[in-house]
């Protein structure tokens, strides 16, 4: 689904929009970050952070200045001249993030990005990623299977089902913001988890009677 948003793969059906035009090409306008954060093990923190910009050869002089702003959005001013070998696993996914926002994309695609890390770095991640889509004012359009962390990053979740991946159901989380860890524990937290979880379990039911119908 994220490729075909991000004009890698064509739909078999249907378009895709994007502020009022059709796409059908990568956009220098989206952003894509990555389940793993592929950074070159040969470039520093900064130079990393800096190849978006060289793909696109962009020559504005305002780039560098950008790339040491985003670098320390994401809280890594001081290992701008760091290898990739010498940072943690969630400091080498903030530089992934510093890498996509460089550029200013309007839209982040994010694919799992935390997926890989223990849960402390992942809910420290979830926490950083809010308060840069508050200063930086992107919208984000986040894939996860932890239900938590969909709940308390987003606005709308949307529930898929398995083969064909559709959508199954739109959820509006009216939690305000800035969102808060103690917000985690809310009857209105604890009750949209319980709905998440409800869809999920139906849908793995309905594919477990699918499978065994089939054989």
């Amino acid at each position: 689904m994220l490729k075909i948003v991000a004009g890698l793969l064509t739909p078999s059906a249907g378009r895709v929009m994007f502020q009022g035009a059709e796409v059908v090409e990568p956009s220098r306008d989206m952003g894509f970050m990555f389940q793993a954060p592929v950074l070159l093990p040969w470039r520093t923190v900064e130079r990393n952070v800096m190849l978006p910009a060289e793909v696109f050869q962009l020559k504005d002089p305002e780039v560098s200045e950008r790339v040491r702003e985003a670098i320390g959005l994401v809280g890594l001013g001081e290992f701008s001249q760091a290898m990739p070998k010498q940072l943690s696993g969630g400091m080498q996914q903030r530089v992934a993030l510093a890498r996509v926002l460089a550029y200013r994309p309007k839209l982040l695609l994010m694919d799992e990005p935390f997926g890989a890390l223990d849960a402390q770095t992942r809910a420290l991640m979830g926490e950083l990623l809010l308060r840069v889509w508050e200063d930086a004012a992107k919208t984000v359009l986040f894939v996860t299977h932890d239900i938590e962390e969909a709940l308390f990053l987003a606005d709308r979740v949307f529930v898929m089902t398995a083969r064909p991946g559709r959508i199954r159901e739109e959820i509006q989380v009216p939690l305000p913001r800035p969102r808060t860890v103690e917000m985690l524990t809310s009857e209105t937290f604890v009750a949209l988890k319980r709905r998440v979880m409800q869809l999920i379990r139906e849908e793995a039911l309905r594919t477990l009677e699918v499978g065994i119908s089939e054989e």
